[in-house]
């Protein structure tokens, strides 16, 4: 690879990096200001509908990507998403930074048994290996009848298992459909799921609307767009074997943001247990790119 796309992929993963990481702190500091979870979404998903529907009124091309295709798979699949993304929100409101994150960073693991179970994929010795260290990784952070369990950390890995049902479903979708067409929907779909759990009383008072909460806001709005947009373009730019290892920099990332501005400490378990997990997803990386070439 040349040296002008490593620049390349090093430039969109730090944008991916700095998205998640706006993405957790901005939810947080929502929840301060007295949103909730749904309503927090409200914003998120209202605020990237409008970006895609100029994008479509800039692009008419677009436009036939988004007609209504496998509306049912859409649905089933964004409210399973919606679901794992309220945990993982639950969790950051909840637990260190950190944690949330390394936690998150099972999916691989359970996408792994998922696909063998849904897609008749293969376990192979590194995908096996990668369930067997992402559990492991799990008890050396948990460390269960050392230290008290925490709900929150179990919610967060129901989250992680949504994410790789997810995943699965979205590797289905993609035979069908455009990245745009996906993420059109998800904000589609997503919405009304928000606006439920929503008081509108809620986004007319007049607090919501100092800097202290503006900035947050436009930070859930974006940051969910750009956080997939600069993941997709660094996989474009370069071989997953470099982008994926980068993407486990979040963790490390997040400590410190959660050190910083929250106080939280640099727990060393946390960390190890993320490096265990982290193991596992780049030997099944090695073994998966040796049996493609």
């Amino acid at each position: 690879m040349s040296g002008s796309h490593i620049v390349r992929v090093v430039l969109w993963m730090a944008g991916a990096l700095l998205s998640f990481s706006a993405m957790a702190v901005s939810i947080r500091e929502l929840s301060r200001a007295g949103l909730s979870i749904f309503e927090i979404f409200t914003i998120r998903s209202g605020a990237a509908l409008i970006i895609l529907c100029i994008v479509l009124l800039l692009r008419p091309e677009l436009r036939l990507q988004v007609r209504p295709h496998r509306l049912g798979f859409n649905v089933l699949r964004n409210t399973i998403h919606y679901g794992a993304q309220f945990a993982w929100a639950y969790g950051v409101t909840m637990l260190p930074l950190a944690l949330v994150f390394a936690l998150e960073f099972t999916t691989p693991a359970w996408t792994a048994l998922l696909a063998a179970w849904f897609l008749r994929e293969k376990l192979t010795p590194s995908r096996i290996g990668v369930v067997i260290l992402g559990l492991l990784g799990i008890l050396v952070i948990l460390r269960p009848g050392i230290t008290g369990f925490n709900p929150a950390a179990g919610i967060v890995l129901l989250a992680a298992v949504g994410f790789a049902v997810m995943m699965i479903m979205t590797k289905s979708l993609t035979s069908t459909q455009s990245t745009f067409s996906i993420i059109f929907w998800m904000a589609v779909i997503q919405l009304p799921l928000s606006l439920i759990g929503s008081n509108p009383a809620v986004f007319l008072d007049a607090g919501l609307y100092d800097l202290r909460h503006i900035l947050p806001a436009i930070g859930v709005g974006l940051a969910g767009l750009t956080s997939h947009f600069c993941l997709s373009n660094a996989f474009r730019a370069g071989d997953a074997t470099l982008v994926v290892p980068m993407d486990f920099m979040r963790i490390p990332l997040i400590a410190v943001v959660g050190w910083a501005f929250y106080g939280e400490a640099l727990d060393i378990w946390v960390l190890v247990g993320a490096l265990v997990i982290i193991a596992g997803v780049l030997w099944n990386l090695r073994s998966e790119r040796r049996r493609a070439t």
